[in-house]
């Protein structure tokens, strides 16, 4: 039963039994929609029942113009002023009764989600780094959403003359300006050259969805659940498109070129460097007989120069100007080659002489005697065999001198002493 027989009026149930809508208008039960004036007269007592994911929209006019009143479901209670206060302080003309205050009734489905196609014919997109080439590109896709922001959906949608067709004409109108702007900055913005733009739909893709999420629930209060482009489609038939992959493709293959190129002067290097480290550590351990090497080279070349001093007389001396000058050029560049190689050879004799001492081994030192002298009741000291032996020439020291050694418990004579016992003159 969808009304409650009331004195004065009926008293009506206001529900939607629809399954699939977005905005529909409520209107008695049975009776077509705008035949009957109780579609518009809501009395007292009628009952009220809101769905979850449903809002009953109270559409009605005042003096300042038309108000919405939104009920959140779940609801389900009679339309009293005490149960019901919203609406009887807004409009202030409800009485308890059979006065019946004007209004339309709408309900906003919520859950149900809304897809809508868009088409977009070709634009044209122009990559960065090439703008003489502008390529025409269309894209195609779907969008899915949902009424999320009812207050904005239900203000910015006239809900009298709500056409859904009319809904999704506005919001393709706005995807559509969106998609192209993100397609046109795509080469700019994230470095996608236009030619390979139709491989980059899951990254156009994404970056469509968060464009367009925020700016469609400010406009419509409507949430993107999602967006799907399935086609991004190059006009590859147009002259600037066919231009502009000539002039990429030679472009890439300089480009390949060069990196390869690159790649093998790096190769190139690294096996030289390998080479000389390698050498250089043969030489490390073998530094000796490298040494020699070196220094027998130049000994080589300096005995060669000295043996070219005689050519063409240029050693000759010869004073008497009968081919028996001096020519000091020639002597001193002699003596500079003389004495290169002198050097060389003298180090390469020397390294060896000093690697080879380097390598024996070396005696530790000859344990030396010492004793200290008690002079005037202080020691003095300590002094070697060649000291003590000059102290008893000197008359410094005498066989009744004490002395005192390392390892002695306690000052003794020196004449007890084996090992001075040569040091003193025999006695007469």
């Amino acid at each position: 039963m969808s009304f409650l027989r009331k004195k004065g009026g009926f008293s009506d149930v206001i529900r939607c039994d629809e399954t699939n809508y977005l905005v529909w208008k409520w209107h008695p039960n049975g009776v077509n929609e705008r035949d009957s004036k109780r579609e518009t007269a809501i009395r007292t007592n009628s009952i009220l029942r809101v769905k979850t994911g449903e809002v009953a929209v109270f559409v009605y006019k005042q003096k300042n113009g038309t108000m919405q009143d939104f009920i959140v479901g779940p609801f389900d209670e009679k339309l009293k002023t005490k149960n019901f206060p919203i609406l009887s302080s807004i409009i202030g003309l409800w009485y308890e009764g059979d006065t019946p205050f004007q209004a339309e009734v709408f309900f906003i489905n919520t859950s149900i989600a809304i897809q809508t196609r868009f088409g977009i014919p070709y634009f044209d997109v122009v990559d960065s780094r090439f703008p003489d080439f502008p390529v025409p590109v269309a894209v195609r896709g779907a969008l899915t959403f949902n009424v999320e922001d009812y207050k904005t959906f239900g203000n910015y949608h006239q809900m009298v003359n709500f056409n859904i067709e009319d809904l999704k004409n506005k919001i393709n109108a706005s995807v559509t300006r969106y998609v192209k702007e993100v397609v046109t900055n795509a080469s700019s913005e994230h470095d996608i050259p236009v030619i390979a733009i139709e491989s980059k739909i899951d990254f156009i893709n994404e970056k469509v969805e968060l464009y367009v999420k925020d700016r469609l629930l400010d406009l419509f209060g409507i949430s993107v659940t999602g967006i799907d482009i399935s086609t991004i489609e190059v006009d590859k038939g147009n002259e600037s498109y066919i231009e502009l992959k000539r002039v990429t493709k030679d472009i890439s293959t300089i480009k390949a070129e060069t990196e390869l190129h690159n790649y093998q002067e790096e190769l190139r290097i690294k096996r030289e460097e390998g080479q000389y480290s390698q050498r250089m550590g043969t030489r490390q351990s073998n530094i000796g007989a490298y040494q020699t090497e070196i220094g027998g080279q130049v000994g080589i070349a300096g005995a060669e120069a000295l043996g070219k001093m005689g050519e063409k007389g240029a050693g000759n001396i010869d004073l008497g100007g009968q081919n028996a000058g001096f020519n000091p050029v020639s002597m001193m560049a002699g003596m500079a080659v003389g004495s290169a190689v002198g050097k060389n050879i003298a180090g390469t004799f020397d390294n060896s002489i000093n690697q080879n001492s380097t390598k024996q081994s070396v005696p530790p030192a000859v344990p030396i005697t010492t004793f200290y002298v008690s002079k005037d009741g202080k020691p003095v000291g300590p002094f070697d065999l060649d000291t003590l032996r000059s102290m008893v020439v000197s008359g410094n020291l005498s066989p009744d001198s004490f002395v005192w050694k390392e390892g002695m418990p306690e000052w003794q004579k020196a004449s007890l002493q084996s090992e001075l016992s040569g040091i003193f003159p025999p006695k007469i």
